[in-house]
């Protein structure tokens, strides 16, 4: 049995930017083992696997250490691959998920538009090795959902920072966020996943589903322009719409393959 795999570049116009991720589409679902192991082997920040249904395409993610409940790059590369390589025509992709619920992506023109769930940021208990962890003692406001969520002053301290994430790993948490009001876009961030073998993700869509709420409030406006300040850097037209997460952006196919599993039997 061999596999197609497509290496897609996510929330940028040009390769080597943005947010990589594998693309496995497959006719039925593997061993939830063997999806571990071919992600542990890409070795990407997300290999992303999808089965087309009766109406859509079932969708499952993995990090290099264990499958995840939501991630937004890896959506819109299946997303590039879906209307590029499977169903052309396409304009609405439905997908099912196992634990957030209905996600949608529109295509128009070259960019894809993911519709997710919006993730407000609570109030929480504040760990004593968070903000050490960050290298930072100033922090305006310390929230979670599913991960931290920490807002910073301004963008050069968001730019500015120098995780420790051997301390980071040891929190009880998939992710820390970090985000101010920007200057070069309306909002900026940095998001590190160490516990998942992702010390820092380039661009993050799963963390504009908090980013965006959080920051349409205090902003009063429900469209941002949202920038991810790492390494490779990410740009991403937000927009709230109710309880929804309208994430734009654009893609570049970096490679694509076969994975070889015939001396698996």
């Amino acid at each position: 049995m061999n596999l197609n795999i497509f290496q897609v570049d996510a929330f940028t116009e040009s390769v080597f930017k943005g947010n990589p991720a594998a693309v496995i589409p497959l006719e039925h679902w593997l061993e939830d083992n063997l999806m571990q192991q071919i992600a542990m082997e890409n070795n990407l920040s997300e290999t992303v696997f999808f089965v087309k249904g009766e109406e859509g395409y079932h969708i499952r993610w993995f990090t290099p250490e264990y499958e995840i409940d939501l991630c937004g790059h890896a959506t819109l590369a299946a997303s590039y691959i879906i209307k590029n390589f499977i169903e052309p025509p396409i304009k609405e992709i439905q997908f099912t998920t196992q634990k957030v619920g209905q996600l949608k992506t529109y295509c128009n023109e070259g960019v894809y538009t993911l519709d997710f769930p919006a993730r407000m940021p609570q109030a929480c208990e504040v760990p004593e090795k968070l903000l050490s962890s960050l290298g930072v003692s100033n922090a305006v406001e310390v929230l979670k959902s599913r991960d931290y969520f920490v807002v910073l002053p301004n963008e050069d301290a968001v730019r500015n920072l120098q995780p420790d994430y051997t301390l980071m790993k040891e929190l009880d948490t998939i992710g820390v966020i970090a985000t101010a009001k920007g200057q070069s876009a309306d909002v900026v961030s940095r998001c590190f996943y160490p516990g998942a073998g992702i010390p820092e993700d380039p661009v993050t869509g799963s963390a504009h589903c908090n980013i965006v709420p959080y920051w349409s409030e205090k902003l009063n406006t429900t469209e941002l322009n949202c920038k991810q300040l790492s390494p490779r850097g990410g740009d991403l037209q937000c927009e709230l719409n109710g309880d929804r997460v309208l994430l734009a952006g654009k893609c570049v196919l970096f490679m694509e393959g076969k994975v070889y599993l015939d001396e698996l039997g």
